[in-house]
């Protein structure tokens, strides 16, 4: 034991880099294999169905929910039919967008990259600035 009460000691924490190369020299030594080289990275584990009705989930529940909207609309404002209709647009156009986005791996981040490209290196983020990075 020792006499420091919170007993950190004068020892430093190591950095996320060290413990992720001691976890990756752990499990190679275990045996384990990962099912991605990045344990952080996204697999995509979805086939050709799935997919399918995912993108007919995004558009249907897009416009769904537009078109209750423009139906809450018209009914508290009495703007029978130009609630429905306006938003029934909105509806499709969150839909197309969200197929979109679906298709082309982009997520929901800020912006139309994909998730690779958001992380990217150092280098492809130059314009950024340097802002916190913590």
């Amino acid at each position: 034991m020792t006499d420091d009460p919170d007993m950190t000691g004068d020892r430093t924490p190591p950095s996320l880099e060290e413990i992720e190369a001691r976890l990756r020299r752990a499990r190679r030594n275990a045996g384990i294999v990962t099912s991605s080289p990045d344990p952080g990275a996204e697999v995509d584990t979805r086939g050709g169905l799935g997919f399918g009705f995912r993108i007919g989930v995004e558009l249907l529940a897009a416009m769904v929910v537009g078109v209750g909207g423009g139906l809450m609309i018209d009914r508290w404002l009495e703007t029978a039919p130009w609630g429905l209709v306006v938003m029934f647009f909105l509806g499709a156009g969150a839909g197309v967008m969200n197929v979109f986005r679906a298709v082309t791996g982009a997520g929901y981040a800020v912006g139309f990259r994909h998730s690779a490209e958001a992380e990217g290196s150092e280098e492809s983020r130059q314009d950024e600035g340097r802002g916190h990075r913590g």
